[in-house]
């Protein structure tokens, strides 16, 4: 008998008559994704000069005294400062053709020189248009003449949980590292997360992010960005990163390009959540906790212990809901606040302010 007798086609399983890669195709959806964004990000070098006090401390006074041991061992005169360079790395994406890089602000902060690296390996010098520590952003323009690749945005809105998510950076040095996960949840507050000097309603995903992909963006399957990655939680339950969504970082990019800087809408309140056992309600809403005085929320009537229960016309959860549209109604805007005061229900009109010039007042 010849051995081809041996194999019969009706032996073979259904489907399975071609080999997988045949089937499915070798290259994921994430190879399509990272062709269309991977070369628009970048690396991110910083350096700067930090002083300190002259001296070397733990050596006996004696020996400190003495010139010739201070020269030979380059140790400056006592009280004389002493500099040193701190270096730096981040990630960044590209948003324009003419070398506009969004990162974040922590990445770029209080830094003397910037030195970008694109996929390719060519390096360039950058120089940091404006920063926001509030929402943790930056913008650096790419010195040179381009054209430049650049990404394409996409709607963070629109992210469902569940959605795959790729996050692309430069982690610990290692250029265009590729991780993938999923959407885990979408506006988590940053101040539940501990982090109380930031306004931020954060991307949550299970794509690794570690130190070094700060600024660099988080993916959806199309290869749109959809996030620009800020930070991660470490230690045991690891597997929690976060990342801006491109539609805030929208509005931030626009104003730090057109001003330098940014303004964020303020009514002057402090808020709390509200307490099913304190008699306040059913537990959701927003208690005011205090007013500022003379600010849009005094000028607007609300009052400390008012619980406010909507927000332009929608039901507040939680005092992260009305940050939140604070935000979207902007400085000079329109918000409209259901409120229960004493069992009692109002409609109040209030005008957002600046914050930056109501914390001056």
């Amino acid at each position: 008998m010849a051995t081809s007798a041996l194999i019969s086609p009706t032996l073979t399983p259904p489907g399975l008559a071609q080999p997988a890669g045949a089937v499915l195709g070798r290259q994921s959806f994430v190879s399509a994704a990272i062709r269309r964004a991977g070369p628009a990000v970048v690396t991110i070098d910083t350096e700067r000069t930090v002083q300190s006090a002259g001296g070397a401390g733990g050596l006996p006074r004696g020996l400190m005294n003495d010139p010739l041991f201070r020269q030979f061992f380059g140790i400056p005169q006592q009280g004389a400062p002493s500099r040193r360079t701190e270096r730096g790395q981040g990630s960044g994406v590209i948003l324009q053709s003419d070398g506009l890089v969004l990162t974040n602000a922590h990445v770029v902060d209080q830094i003397d020189r910037v030195t970008v690296g694109l996929e390719n390996g060519r390096r360039y010098e950058g120089r940091v248009v404006g920063l926001d520590k509030l929402t943790d952003l930056a913008v650096v323009r790419l010195v040179g003449a381009g054209p430049w690749p650049v990404a394409p945005l996409g709607n963070s809105d629109a992210l469902q949980v569940g959605d795959w998510a790729i996050a692309v950076g430069n982690p610990f040095g290692l250029d265009n590292t590729v991780t993938l996960g999923i959407i885990s949840n979408l506006n988590r507050n940053a101040t539940k997360l501990g982090i109380t000097d930031k306004r931020l309603d954060l991307i949550q995903t299970d794509a690794a992010i570690n130190p070094g992909n700060s600024g660099g963006p988080l993916l959806n399957a199309d290869g749109e960005v959809v996030g620009i990655n800020t930070l991660v939680r470490s230690g045991p339950g690891a597997g929690l990163g976060f990342a801006i969504p491109i539609n805030r970082a929208r509005s931030i990019v626009n104003q730090l390009v057109a001003t330098g800087r940014a303004t964020h809408p303020m009514i002057g309140v402090g808020l709390d959540e509200v307490r099913a056992a304190s008699g306040q309600g059913s537990g959701r809403g927003a208690v005011v906790v205090s007013v500022q005085p003379n600010g849009p929320a005094d000028r607007g009537g609300l009052r400390t212990g008012d619980v406010i229960v909507a927000a332009q016309g929608t039901a507040v959860k939680d005092p992260s809901q009305v940050i939140t549209a604070v935000e979207r109604a902007g400085v000079g805007g329109t918000l409209n606040l259901t409120v229960n005061r004493q069992g009692a229900t109002l409609n109040l009109r209030l005008v957002p302010g600046d914050m930056a010039v109501l914390r001056q007042g």
